[in-house]
């Protein structure tokens, strides 16, 4: 497989089989990605890696508080607007409607949504943190290295649905896995193999059109 075969058959998955993935085959995968690019060399990421017995203990542990506590940054900005609102309130729509549930049936959405407390089934629980006092440039450079995870994955038969949802249970997390007081929890990830038969599966976010969101000057 090559770079722009994993890029094209990557998709956020949201339902995966039980099946689990070898430790070492995740060691693998994360080694990999560290080879992603960082300014100055940083390289900002710090990863934790859940399966197995611990991770049916965090899953317990957030269950134990389901509600979660105040996100340290916000996901996405307040009072979005378009063209960002418009795609957002699309995609959710879409994945709704993959599975069947109404814009009217609150409580089934509800239930969705905490499917992410769960890694939708996944075997493999990832979150990647950062030291808190690291900017928006190194940010940027997780989210490199989160994707290199991501396109690793799929060259080898994984899948993954990368979780900001973990922002909103941050403490939880740091806790558990005994976080240092100045690093946070940017993100978490759902590592496993997907589950083919679930309708979720299907969906696969929509685009703009290239010029909608790029311009060429000086070509030919």
């Amino acid at each position: 497989m090559n770079v722009s075969e994993a890029v094209a058959n990557r998709i956020s998955i949201r339902a995966f089989k039980t099946d689990p993935v070898p430790g070492a085959l995740v060691r693998e995968i994360l080694q990999a990605a560290a080879q992603s690019p960082s300014g100055g060399n940083l390289q900002p990421w710090r990863v934790y890696a859940l399966a197995g017995e611990a991770l049916t203990e965090f899953k317990a542990a957030v269950a134990a508080n389901p509600l979660g506590q105040p996100p340290q940054y916000a996901v996405y900005p307040a009072n979005l607007w378009d063209p960002f609102r418009t795609r957002r309130f699309q995609n959710g729509e879409d994945l709704y409607r993959s599975i069947g549930i109404p814009r009217e049936d609150k409580p089934a959405r509800l239930r969705q949504l905490a499917r992410n407390a769960e890694f939708f089934g996944a075997p493999v629980g990832l979150f990647f943190c950062l030291d808190r006092n690291l900017g928006p440039p190194q940010w940027a450079d997780l989210g490199m290295f989160m994707q290199s995870v991501m396109l690793l994955a799929v060259e080898r038969g994984l899948d993954t649905c990368p979780q900001e949802y973990w922002a909103n249970h941050w403490r939880t997390v740091a806790d558990f896995l005994g976080l240092p007081d100045d690093h946070m929890v940017f993100s978490g990830m759902a590592l496993g193999y997907r589950d083919e038969a679930h309708a979720i599966n299907t969906l696969r976010a929509s685009r703009d059109p290239f010029d909608v969101w790029a311009e060429m000057r000086g070509f030919d």
